[in-house]
């Protein structure tokens, strides 16, 4: 039997990340029961503190052990801290030390959603892949550039090291430990009691792009933001360049350090993300789409919205158009 320890960490957590895995394997053990099998987990709550209040009292959760106490543990299931990520990482500081000690002597460890940030932390995924939410991408990716971060992805597992995508889809990843603990039919038996879609593996299509301005470089910021005003034009590097009065090689290495993308990747998804908002709203079909964000080569643009969304601009359409959204 596995010992889980579900982490409750100090400050604002999304509760949810916390009573969503506790609800899941919990269901692995009755479902077991039902068979008379023994019990697959051990699920306790493990915090800093016996009791912790969330949301303004609004929530109280009562852990089973602190980590003060002197127990090891086979699975680590860090939850999604919730406001100031950077101020989170800060005020578990003590129990980042403790998943790192833990991990040194066996246990896996598995971060939900903005979890990734606190894993990160550790120093244990420096040079490994790494997902988390795709809000939180630009500040993690800032934060932790040792480590390789997969934004797109909802699962990954490095050797016993395991971290999800967004918001609920840490229930893949839950589901993902169950196939891997106990058996894939008890994995699908949850997916269908809890209504998880369980062959996911992509957050791409939820992914909103803002572009990231969150640096001090103004000349690039303008450049960001003409970009933006200008996507369906053809749009030249070195005339970027020149409206920021910089060289172009100084213009790309400038733009790469601000945005973590490269011009080009830039431009492309400025003009994906317009075509998507257009494919929510309007009823032009998918070459008039296409036309409108820039683009006439029908098979490049299809190839390129599916490598950043994950799906064809057709079944982007189907999904997430307000007619099929009222249907």
């Amino acid at each position: 039997m596995k010992h889980v320890s579900i982490l409750v960490p100090a400050g604002e957590a999304v509760v949810g990340s916390i009573e969503g895995p506790h609800k899941v394997l919990s269901q692995v053990n009755e479902l077991l029961a039902g068979a008379g099998q023994p019990p697959a987990f051990h699920i306790e709550l493990v915090g800093l503190t016996k009791h912790k209040t969330f949301n303004r009292g609004l929530f109280t959760l009562h852990a089973h052990r602190t980590i003060d106490e002197d127990f090891q543990t086979d699975l680590i299931i860090i939850p999604a801290p919730h406001g100031d990520l950077a101020e989170a990482v800060a005020l578990n500081h003590d129990l980042i030390a403790w998943i790192a000690r833990q991990h040194a002597h066996g246990a896996e460890v598995a971060s939900l959603c903005l979890g990734a940030f606190l894993l990160a932390a550790t120093g244990l995924m420096d040079g490994r892949q790494c997902a988390t939410h795709w809000l939180g991408a630009p500040q993690f990716a800032t934060m932790y550039p040792a480590v390789h971060l997969v934004a797109e992805q909802v699962i990954t597992d490095e050797q016993g090291l395991y971290s999800s995508g967004g918001a609920y889809s840490y229930l893949n990843l839950v589901l993902y430990l169950v196939e891997k603990y106990v058996s894939r039919d008890v994995a699908v038996c949850c997916a269908k009691v809890f209504q998880i879609d369980i062959g996911r593996r992509s957050q791409s299509p939820f992914v909103i792009f803002r572009g990231q301005k969150d640096h001090d470089d103004a000349p690039i910021r303008k450049a960001q933001e003409f970009i933006e005003q200008h996507y369906p034009e053809r749009l030249a590097v070195d005339e970027l360049a020149a409206q920021c009065c910089l060289s172009r090689r100084n213009f790309e290495r400038r733009f790469k350090k601000a945005t973590a993308n490269t011009v080009a990747e830039y431009v492309q998804r400025v003009k994906i993300e317009a075509a998507k908002m257009s494919l929510e709203s309007s009823q032009d079909n998918v070459s008039e789409v296409m036309y409108s964000v820039g683009y006439s080569d029908s098979k490049a643009f299809r190839t390129l919205f599916k490598r950043i969304t994950g799906v064809s601009p057709l079944a982007y359409r189907d999904k997430y158009s307000r007619k099929a959204l009222a249907a």
